[in-house]
């Protein structure tokens, strides 16, 4: 029988990149607890428990069919206004976009705390919070490095789902 470890890590290939994916032992279940957009200089780790090759599967569906729906176990996070506002992002669509403003207004909320609660999102991808945008515009993504990789990674999720 295989122990598992309390915390795991691995990183897979992606499109755009590459995804770091962290599971965790949460009260003897496991659950994921971090996913990371990663740059294409990452080394690639295997994924070695159940749930990584799972997600790894998944992920393989998504690429291929961007109406693939992840079912996965995620690890409660975020203060009660974060989850409002991931809540809000799972609502929106595929192909579709929402704003900042929007969100905000439909939380009673603002903005930038929108932003704020999307750039904190620890599971991008199955979160989507790209599809969060500013309304003149793409807006930032998770981190105030556009136009860099993580906006990137934004513009290619976007066209992968029809929203752009």
């Amino acid at each position: 029988m295989t122990t598992l470890k309390s915390t795991e890590y691995c990183v897979i290939k992606a499109p755009f990149g590459y995804l770091g994916l962290q599971t965790e032992l949460v009260d003897g279940s496991l659950m994921i607890s971090k996913i990371d957009y990663l740059p294409l200089n990452t080394a690639l780790s295997p994924p070695s428990n159940h749930l990584a090759k799972a997600f790894l599967k998944q992920c393989d569906q998504y690429f291929k069919n961007a109406s693939f729906a992840f079912d996965l176990p995620l690890k409660p996070a975020g203060t009660t206004h974060q989850q409002k506002v991931w809540s809000a992002a799972q609502a929106i669509e595929l192909g579709k976009t929402s704003t900042y403003g929007e969100i905000a207004k439909m939380i009673q909320s603002g903005p930038r705390a929108v932003g704020t609660a999307c750039g904190a999102n620890p599971y991008p991808l199955v979160t989507p919070c790209h599809r969060v945008v500013s309304a003149q515009g793409l807006g930032g993504f998770m981190r105030e490095d556009s136009p860099g990789f993580y906006r990137q990674v934004k513009l290619w999720l976007l066209k992968h789902e029809g929203a752009l």
